[in-house]
């Protein structure tokens, strides 16, 4: 079949499609197929011809998965270059502050209260014993039963049941997936990966935390919300590993320090 977007065409088949409509022979009634064929037809050459020209000599179906793949990394690439240039450009802040502070007893002063509350803040990398926590995804497998996908994965609510009850064992500082967490993070899922200050990490998922391992694990082991995940591991698979770390450590946090609203430590 022919497609074209000319006038007399057009005209030419409604044309053929509305004779088709009447009837041959005087006197000769029209059927149900002399009226439906030609109805049908004409609908059968509108989608063909609208599906011609949408697709503009290109697949309808065509896989897109390629291109979205080097969108999305793409995307990083102009993530990781911004933050780099972010990176820089507190560096130079930071420089020129101590310069004016060298000359300006006011903002030296400033500086050194601003110093004293770096450790507090998790900008200063901290070491010491402490716990370390795995959380995984289950092996799929016909072991699982009846279970969904969603039984199979860790979940949002899963990681910050550990992160909570760290925090509430005495945990001094913490990271995940290497990563300093401090009092602005936010633990966030995206299907089966977790979003943290802007990056995306999949499974499994591992939390280390820096102070008296004991009252940690207690804490760990007290939480509603670990018990759950640890009934999950016995019933699903899915992975839990606690460990207790001689000598651990935690990084400094290095992102973006901009806050709407912040009040000094009493």
């Amino acid at each position: 079949m022919e497609y074209t977007d000319d006038v007399r065409s057009w005209r030419q088949v409604l044309g053929r499609a509305t004779g088709a409509l009447r009837p041959g022979r005087r006197g000769r009634k029209p059927t149900v197929w002399s009226i439906g064929t030609p109805v049908i037809a004409l609908a059968a050459g509108l989608l063909f011809t609208t599906s011609a020209t949408t697709a503009a000599g290109t697949s309808l179906r065509e896989d897109r998965r390629p291109q979205l793949a080097q969108l999305i990394e793409d995307q990083r690439d102009r993530v990781a270059a911004a933050e780099d240039r972010a990176a820089a450009l507190r560096d130079d802040v930071r420089a020129q502050t101590d310069a004016q502070g060298s000359s300006d007893s006011s903002v030296r002063a400033q500086n050194d209260r601003a110093n004293g509350y770096q450790q507090q803040a998790g900008f200063t990398e901290l070491g010491g014993p402490g716990v370390k926590v795995v959380l995984d995804d289950a092996v799929r497998s016909d072991t699982t039963g009846g279970a969904t996908n969603d039984d199979l994965v860790v979940h949002q609510g899963d990681v910050q049941a550990v992160v909570n009850a760290l925090w509430a064992g005495g945990a001094e500082a913490m990271s995940i997936m290497g990563v300093r967490v401090i009092s602005t993070s936010a633990v966030r899922c995206v299907g089966n990966t977790l979003l943290l200050h802007g990056r995306n990490y999949s499974p499994p998922f591992e939390i280390v935390a820096i102070g008296d391992p004991e009252p940690m694990r207690q804490s760990l082991a007290a939480s509603s919300g670990v018990q759950a995940f640890r009934q999950a591991v016995a019933d699903y698979g899915l992975g839990y590993r606690e460990t207790v770390e001689g000598n651990t450590t935690v990084p400094a946090y290095d992102g973006s320090t901009a806050l709407r609203s912040a009040a000094v430590p009493e």
